[in-house]
C-alpha cells in the first residue's frame, strides 16, 4: 500500500508564499522610503495594503485547497464526519428496535411457557383424581 504524502511541508511552503507578515511588510515599505519611492507618511498605508493582499492570497490558497482536499475525499468514497453521524444514528435506531423485539419476544415465551406448564399441572392433578376414583372404585368392588 503506497504511503499517503506529507502534504503539511507543502501546505506551509505555499502559506509562506501567500502569506506576509506585518514585520515582512513593514521591511518592505522601509526599502522603498529609503530608495525614494515612498514617502514616510505613507508607509502605514502600503503595509496595511500588503498586508490585505497578503491575507486574501492566504484565503484564496485555503479555499482552493479545501475544494481539492473535499474532491479527493469525495472521488476516494471516504466517509465524511457527517456520513458517521448519521450511520451511528441508524444503528442506534436498529438497537433499540431490536432491544424492543427482543423482549417482546422473551414475554411472549415466558407466557407460553407459563401456561404450558399451568397445563400440564392441571392435566397432572386430572390423573391423580381420576387415578384415586379408579382406586376407590376398585377398593369398594373388591370388598
Amino acid at each position: 500500500m503506497p504511503q499517503t504524502p506529507d502534504l503539511s511541508k507543502y501546505l506551509d511552503a505555499g502559506a509562506e508564499f501567500v502569506a506576509l507578515t506585518r514585520t515582512q511588510a513593514r521591511k518592505r515599505a522601509q526599502e522603498l522610503v529609503a530608495q525614494g519611492k515612498l514617502a514616510q507618511d505613507q508607509v502605514q498605508g502600503y503595509v496595511d495594503g500588503l498586508v490585505e493582499g497578503s491575507r486574501r492570497r492566504t484565503d484564496v490558497l485555503m479555499d482552493a485547497v479545501r475544494q481539492e482536499i473535499q474532491k479527493q475525499v469525495q472521488s476516494v468514497g471516504i466517509a465524511t464526519k457527517a456520513d458517521l453521524v448519521k450511520l451511528e444514528a441508524k444503528l442506534a435506531k436498529q438497537t433499540k428496535a431490536a432491544t424492543r423485539s427482543a423482549a417482546k419476544s422473551a414475554t411472549k415465551n415466558a407466557k407460553k411457557a407459563a401456561k404450558k406448564q399451568a397445563g400440564k399441572k392441571s392435566a397432572a392433578k386430572a390423573t391423580k383424581k381420576t387415578a384415586k376414583k379408579t382406586t376407590k372404585k376398585t377398593t369398594s368392588s373388591a370388598a
